[in-house]
């Protein structure tokens, strides 16, 4: 069954209804382990850094580049699969990036060198485009009355699999080797895969248009530039030439793309999207939380690791370390569907709101005291609320904000924030706890290691960036200014307005 509708900006746009239960149902399972298999893999190879580059003879800056890589990778073509996906149709451009997704997989688990390691991280990075891709074919294949619950679910893999992939990481390599870290996550890649290429149809809702190349090519310039900066400003420093001169490239590059985008017919990304308040409230909402996700991802495990000798490390291994990281994960997975629900009756705005309350709160007890274990367990069963909150209403407040046929381009705007916010967090964190040392006289010589007043300026700095969240939550439009947008827009069916 095929449905019309009206928005302000791009007129009439076709929209496709299946109403099967059981296909609906397995299409959300399907973008589900997509989403979850990309997350993990964003994450997975974090903890096991050193174990990559002892195997491989690589240097601790050369193997950095296992993660700059996929950041890199997925902050650039995010945005350009996602402006694909409403041209050419989502399910389409979904089987590419899944499909990059498994070749880089798998040559990441056969990989002799660092090199073709890393040329495999770039490959898999092609899939930052999971989420915008999947979110549009829920909008626009799903019963409206489940769209908001999906979304929030789909919102929350992505801190969901990033958590699993801390978790994971250290068992996975004590156990078998870092090759593993790829081969498990192929598994899903496969399943998920197999799933969206024989199981889903392809969406009627799309934006005929052209690539904008010109956009691509500053953007891609702007975001390399400011996410090398910040990935590798710790190594360079921070006052070096490289790393100032590629903060001014990226700073200018990205101005540029802004002139350019509202003066060509067919942008990349439609920019005058984010004077609406629903979008950069969301926006800023998705940047801070990508903070304070690696922040925690950072700062919990590094203090959990320390010796006991400190005084308030707690000595416990890498495996030990990730397993505190659970409950964080857990709640994520129950929150996520729940923040859903309560969009779908209240609008995003109460639980973006609850969301930032959650992360302030939950790295301001750390920040007051972390010298016992059960505080450590308290704030990450808080960030975890608030990460389920926070970032399902946030896809779900773009989603009420923009057309039908715009709603790749957007998520994958509210992706490439995010995962901004996930870069920048670990780097200024990771900057703190360096920046701040203490030296320990031991019988063997001395040990310099992370101060405690580094953990507590980290938790600090997190709570802060977490404020942040609580404002833009609350400067976000309510269900009364959502209502009539909504009317002004002609749409006067208030149950329409409320599960679109």
């Amino acid at each position: 069954m095929t449905q019309t509708v009206e928005s302000p900006r791009t007129g009439s746009v076709p929209t496709a209804g299946l109403n099967k239960g059981p296909n609906t149902t397995l299409i959300v399972v399907y973008l589900a382990l997509g989403g979850l298999a990309y997350a993990v893999l964003q994450s997975l190879v974090a903890p096991a850094l050193s174990t990559i580059g002892k195997d491989l003879g690589a240097s601790t800056s050369s193997v950095s580049w296992v993660i700059t890589a996929y950041l890199l990778s997925a902050s650039v073509l995010t945005p350009i699969f996602g402006r694909m996906g409403d041209m050419w149709g989502k399910r389409r451009t979904l089987i590419v990036v899944m499909s990059l997704l498994l070749v880089g997989t798998l040559v990441a688990a056969l990989a002799p060198n660092l090199t073709v390691l890393i040329v495999a991280r770039i490959l898999q990075g092609a899939a930052g485009a999971v989420l915008p891709l999947s979110i549009g074919i829920v909008r626009d294949e799903l019963p409206k009355e489940r769209v908001s619950v999906v979304i929030g679910l789909l919102s929350g893999i992505f801190g969901i699999g990033a958590g699993i992939g801390i978790v994971a990481a250290g068992p996975i390599v004590q156990h078998l080797n870092y090759h593993w870290l790829f081969w498990l996550p192929l598994v899903l890649i496969v399943i998920g895969l197999a799933g969206i290429v024989f199981g889903m149809p392809e969406s009627n809702v799309r934006k005929p248009g052209r690539l904008d190349l010109a956009g691509t090519a500053i953007l891609s310039i702007g975001l390399v530039a400011v996410l090398l900066a910040v990935s590798e400003g710790e190594t360079w420093g921070w006052g070096d030439v490289k790393t100032v001169g590629l903060l001014i490239l990226g700073a200018v590059a990205l101005v540029v793309f802004v002139v350019v985008e509202l003066r060509v017919k067919e942008p990349l990304i439609d920019v005058r999207l984010f004077r609406v308040r629903g979008v950069w409230t969301a926006h800023v909402v998705a940047l801070v939380f990508g903070f304070a996700m690696y922040g925690t991802f950072v700062l919990v495990p590094t203090l959990l690791q320390l010796p006991t000798f400190t005084g308030y490390g707690f000595g416990k291994d890498a495996s030990q370390a990730g397993l505190f990281l659970l409950p964080t994960v857990l709640m994520m997975i129950v929150v996520s569907a729940a923040a859903g629900a309560l969009v779908r009756r209240f609008g995003p705005k109460p639980p973006l709101v609850i969301g930032g309350l959650f992360i302030a709160a939950a790295f301001v007890l750390p920040a007051l005291s972390h010298a016992h274990l059960w505080q450590i367990v308290v704030s990450g069963i808080l960030t975890g609320a608030g990460i389920g909150f926070g970032l399902s209403a946030a896809s779900n407040a773009i989603i009420e904000s923009v057309p039908a046929a715009q709603t790749g381009e957007a998520i994958s705007a509210n992706t490439v924030v995010r995962t901004i916010g996930s870069s920048v967090g670990t780097a200024v964190i990771a900057a703190l706890i360096s920046s701040q040392t203490k030296v320990f006289a031991l019988p063997t010589g001395k040990l310099a290691l992370p101060a405690d007043a580094a953990f507590q300026i980290g938790f600090w700095a997190c709570a802060g960036v977490g404020a942040l969240a609580i404002v833009a939550a609350i400067a976000a439009p309510g269900l009364r200014k959502r209502l009539a947008a909504a009317h002004a827009a002609g749409v006067d069916d208030v149950d329409e307005v409320m599960h679109a």
